[in-house]
Parts: C-alpha cells; sequence; structure tokens
C-alpha cells in the first residue's frame, strides 16, 4: 500500500497512518536491539518472521474472546491495526526465572515459579523501563485499579493461550510482555492487547534442550537469530515444514 504520514519510529517497528480513522499501518523492521538498545544489528527477515508471528498469535486471541488492536496483515512486513491510547506500562508474566528476576531475587536460571508472576515496567528508555509497583501506578495515574484488575486478566489469559501454544509444539513458554491500550466503543472504554507478541516479547525454551528460541540468542551471542526465530514459525505451521527448491529453468529447443 502507498506510504502515509508516520507516527512514531521505535526499535523494532515503525507506525503509519492508516487508511481510515482509528486505524494505524504497523511495519515490522529487521533492527534487533538489546540493553536498551546499547546493541544494535540487522537481523535479514526478523521483520517478516515477527509480522508473521504476531499475526499468529492475535488471531489466536480473537478466537478466544482476548480483544487485540490487530485488525489484518497487509503484506509480510505490514499489518493493520486498531489506533489506542496506550497504557504507559509493560506487562511481564514470568512462569519461570530468567533474566532480571534472577538478578534481583537471586533465582536459579530456569526454575519453575510457584504460580504465573505478573510485573510492572514504566514505559521510558530514557529511564531503563523501570520495574514500578501499583502503588506507583496509581499514584501517578497510569491507570486506575478498574484498569490493573483488568490488565491482570488479560495477561494471565494470554498467558493461559500462550503457554499451551507453544507446549503443543515442544516450547516452554517462560516469559513475556505484552502492552495494552485503551479504546473507546460510545462512552465505554475498553482495554485490549496493543503493540506485538513475537520472539522479541517473550522467552521460548525449547522442552526437551532447553535451546533457546527468542531474543536471548542475540543478547548472548548463541547463534543466528533468524534461525531461531524461524524454527518458532515452522513449529507453529506459520511457515511450511519443509521448503522445496524451485525448479531449475531448462533450455527450450
Amino acid at each position: 500500500m502507498a506510504r502515509r504520514k508516520k507516527i512514531y519510529e521505535g526499535k523494532a517497528k515503525t507506525l503509519y497512518e492508516g487508511p481510515e480513522p482509528g486505524t494505524i499501518v504497523q511495519y515490522f523492521k529487521d533492527d534487533a536491539t538489546a540493553f536498551n538498545a546499547e546493541k544494535r544489528e540487522i537481523i535479514d527477515g526478523k521483520g517478516v518472521l515477527n509480522n508473521r508471528l504476531s499475526e499468529f498469535f492475535m488471531t489466536g486471541l480473537a478466537g478466544i474472546g482476548v480483544p487485540t488492536h490487530f485488525i489484518k496483515r497487509l503484506n509480510m512486513r505490514e499489518q493493520l491495526i486498531r489506533a489506542a491510547e496506550m497504557v504507559p506500562l509493560e506487562i511481564i508474566v514470568r512462569n519461570y526465572a530468567a533474566g532480571s528476576i534472577c538478578k534481583r531475587l537471586g533465582l536459579e536460571e530456569g526454575i519453575a515459579l510457584p504460580r504465573p508472576i505478573v510485573e510492572y515496567c514504566y514505559k521510558d528508555d530514557a529511564l531503563g523501563d523501570p520495574l514500578v509497583s501499583e502503588e506507583h501506578i496509581f499514584a501517578f495515574g497510569w491507570a486506575s485499579q478498574q484498569d490493573m484488575d483488568d490488565i491482570v486478566a488479560l495477561a494471565l489469559r494470554v498467558n493461559d493461550f500462550m503457554s499451551g501454544v507453544m507446549m503443543a509444539v515442544g516450547i516452554r513458554l517462560v516469559d513475556f510482555k505484552i502492552e495494552v491500550g485503551r479504546i473507546w466503543e460510545g462512552d465505554f472504554q475498553r482495554l485490549i492487547v496493543a503493540d506485538e507478541i513475537s520472539p522479541d516479547s517473550c522467552r521460548l525454551w525449547d522442552i526437551e534442550t532447553g535451546r533457546k528460541l527468542d531474543k536471548d540468542v542475540f543478547r548472548r551471542d548463541l547463534g543466528d537469530l533468524a534461525d531461531a526465530y524461524t524454527e518458532v514459525a515452522r513449529r507453529l505451521g506459520v511457515l511450511p515444514n519443509t521448503l522445496t527448491e524451485a525448479p531449475k529453468p531448462k533450455l527450450v529447443k
């Protein structure tokens, strides 16, 4: 589709005006970043994979009644989404110990947590997206008590769905983060899952081998990030399991 006015450019995505009021075109870039963009690289095909995977997860969530911003995929790198007023929080759900919680609490990486733990970070790159409590959220007016009740319910439903989908293809959902937006339907506010759900925003480990299939591959220099994301897409059926080479041209006599 014709390029429209740019609204916002982030580390992994660019947003453009949509074709209709209340819509946005979300473009997935090939940029990979870590450590608050201190480490950066272009990974060929990453944007295509994340676009297809986010479409897969958002469509699946809609199918079980979880509202999302996703409308439709437009092409290999772009999707049409609903415009929303974003809650300035990252909502993190942890099923196993990994990443920052291990450093904060001295936990061994990979241990199962007693129950899914929901954490919140205030979205501010300059501050490094600091961890915040509900007291901070209420005090600074980022969300109300009812909003937070709804956000936790959404996050746990996403966790149930994602955990089941991943387990079915031999992948452990270690943790993930989502963002939530507000939309208005008449006089009523509704909270929806927004931004993206992809290996960029999840920790995914192979159940049998423990192999990492997420952005930790890039963070820790564990191999080829595109190969890891492609493996996730193949297992989920987003990409075919086997690729056949195109037939070679034949000389016509």
